[in-house]
């Protein structure tokens, strides 16, 4: 009974194949994303750093001017009414503490106070140790951080600063300029500007950016998608494309090379040719390269139907003890040729469900890939049994004592045109696709094929297809 491919594995297949798109739309999406979010961050970044440059360099500038027009202030004061009215009183009116002038002090060339104010008079040691033997130079400016420990500090801060300033910590910029009579230096004037403030927005900043940034890699996201959809498009009719050629391609080589391999044959029918003639050896040349072409042909078309869902399968009982017999005597050439042993354990009879053909052609390929593989006077077992689990299992174990493989390579090599070692292995006839028909062949049956390995030591294949009949007794032994 012939029953459809699609009918078993067809939702399998397409399954498959849109995961492989989504997967690649899925890593598309989040290389577009991550690059716009990180685009998106580093303008942030840079905003921030920019503004908050900016506003400080903004509160020097206006530190720097405010010293300097008091200065200029005081001296023109001195210069109406001599030097001796730096100690007067009246030049507390001149200057006067504010929020810009947290505060101020005048001190002689000697470092002495000579007058001054500030806003926290309670703060009054602490902010004259910070100018304490301090000579700035032009336009110098420095910062500074004063603890505040004292509640009774605190509350008056919290009071007369801004809203924004927590009052435990008073973040200052200060700076001096000297103060002449004439060309005579008489006093150092210093002034400090409290700009808590600038520090206490740019802390609550970044939640703002924060957010912003994940509002805006949401939208990244999505416009990732969509950019991710739209470069799949030309990428999934490529690969219909692709699948559609070389169904055809295949198609259309199988005549040209059923002729050629028809011809030689007729022309060695003819027997006009003895074995030592140079044209019979490029005849004979001839025609072992015909039979690998259509193999590899009828290679090729087998997935490109796959690929396609044109392929039908038999579901059918029958022993399969006979088309055993006939693979391992088709191997059994190339296994003396390299002097290999070819062992068989399998019941008399083995009564199987599926395809007959193709699961002989699964035996095929595993049993040639394990002689190839095999250095010269080796060994290769071949074991079929049916094991009596839930469900029942038709299992074939191939095992070899050849070159092995690398377990990174386990899932590879069921891949098309893979070969694990192409330096150790160019020596050897393939193309890289018997695999991946047996994993195709598997999977028609709803089976599994797994490996295990060990470098130059040999390789096991099994193979496991769901099945409910009964084998015969088991009988097992040598093939020579």
């Amino acid at each position: 009974m012939k029953i459809n491919f699609l009918s078993r594995i067809r939702n399998v297949r397409k399954r498959r194949e849109r995961n492989l798109f989504k997967s690649t739309q899925a890593r598309l999406t989040l290389l577009y994303s991550g690059l716009l979010i990180l685009f998106l961050i580093a303008v942030v970044t840079i905003i921030y750093l920019l503004f908050y440059t900016v506003s400080l360099n903004i509160q020097k500038h206006e530190l720097g001017g405010l010293v300097r027009r008091e200065t200029k202030l005081v001296e023109s004061y001195l210069k109406e009414n001599g030097k001796e009215a730096l100690r007067e009183r009246e030049i507390h009116d001149l200057i006067v503490a504010d929020y810009d002038r947290f505060f101020y002090y005048i001190t002689d060339p000697q470092g002495n106070l000579l007058v001054g104010e500030e806003m926290v008079p309670l703060l009054h040691d602490e902010l004259l140790s910070l100018i304490k033997n301090w000579t700035p130079q032009h336009n110098e400016i420095r910062q500074e951080i004063l603890q505040v420990k004292d509640k009774r500090n605190q509350e008056i801060l919290h009071y007369t600063s801004s809203d924004l300033t927590k009052a435990q910590e008073v973040r200052l910029m200060i700076t001096g300029q000297p103060i002449y009579y004439g060309d005579q230096l008489i006093a150092m004037i210093y002034m400090g500007k409290n700009v808590s403030f600038v520090y206490d927005s740019f802390k609550q900043i970044p939640i703002f950016l924060i957010g912003i940034i994940i509002l805006f890699a949401g939208v990244a996201v999505y416009i990732s998608h969509l950019m991710s959809k739209k470069a799949m498009i030309p990428i999934t009719r490529a690969f219909s494309r692709q699948k559609e050629f070389t169904a055809d391609a295949s198609h259309e080589l199988r005549t040209p090379l059923s002729v050629l391999l028809s011809s030689i044959n007729a022309i060695e029918m003819i027997g006009t040719l003895n074995e030592k003639d140079y044209a019979q050896k490029l005849l004979c040349t001839m025609k072992e390269e015909v039979k690998r072409m259509t193999k590899l042909v009828s290679a090729l078309l087998t997935l490109a139907r796959s690929d396609s869902d044109l392929i039908e399968r038999a579901d059918e009982i029958f022993d399969f003890c006979p088309a055993v017999e006939n693979t391992v005597y088709s191997i059994e050439t190339l296994a003396k040729r390299k002097q290999i042993n070819l062992y068989l354990q399998a019941p008399n009879k083995l009564l199987i469900r599926g395809d007959k053909e193709r699961l002989t052609q699964l035996l095929y390929i595993l049993l040639d890939n394990a002689v190839k593989y095999t250095p010269n006077g080796g060994e290769v077992y071949l074991t079929l049994s049916i094991e009596s689990s839930s469900p029942q299992m038709f299992q074939m174990i191939v095992q070899d004592t050849g070159i092995g493989i690398a377990p990174e390579s386990y899932n590879l090599i069921f891949e098309r045109f893979y070969r694990e070692d192409k330096a150790r292995s160019k020596q050897i006839v393939g193309h890289g696709l018997g695999l991946s028909i047996a994993k195709l062949i598997v999977d028609v049956h709803q089976g599994t094929i797994v490996v295990s390995s060990e470098l130059n030591k040999g390789s096991t294949f099994k193979v496991q297809i769901p099945f409910s009949v009964k084998p015969h007794p088991k009988a097992e032994g040598k093939i020579h």
